[in-house]
């Protein structure tokens, strides 16, 4: 089990049992309070129950593909590159196109959640956090999720 909350549209944070990483895409960096300070760029990571692959775009930014419990999360704000590169179960996004090609089951809203829920024609809901037990237990259609 796992909780995924924002508190601002360029962060994500996911909360495990034994660790808090915080994503913030517009500056490529994740903070997971370690060691070794904060964690910037592409690469492949494991943080407590997450195990974490930074992609490199063909624009130099980094997009990320996050595994815990065998549940995946894209973190890609607004970024339409490099799509290909990630299967998400949920996808934290901005961009209509990306939802479209990567077909998540669970959106959480990362922009204009107006524009986005009209364009793919779905509601959304508000939440403070939201907590995954396990890929059984995310939604069966599509919902939009937006976290504050």
């Amino acid at each position: 089990m796992f909780e995924i909350e924002s508190k601002n549209p360029d962060e994500i944070i996911i909360n495990t049992k034994s660790s808090s990483v915080k994503f913030n895409i517009a500056d490529a960096v994740i903070d997971a309070g370690l060691a070794v300070g904060k964690i910037t760029g592409p690469g492949e990571f494991e943080i407590g129950e997450a195990t974490i692959r930074g992609i490199p775009t063909e624009s130099g930014k980094t997009i990320y593909d996050v595994e815990v419990g065998g549940v995946h999360t894209g973190i890609i704000g607004s970024i339409e590159e490099n799509l290909d590169d990630i299967v998400a179960d949920i996808l934290c996004t901005s961009s209509v196109r990306a939802i479209r090609e990567i077909e998540p089951k669970l959106i959480i809203s990362m922009g204009n959640v107006d524009g986005m829920v009209a364009d793919l024609k779905l509601a959304a809901r508000t939440e403070k956090k939201l907590k995954i037990k396990n890929l059984e237990s995310l939604p069966a259609t599509k919902e939009v999720i937006v976290l504050n």
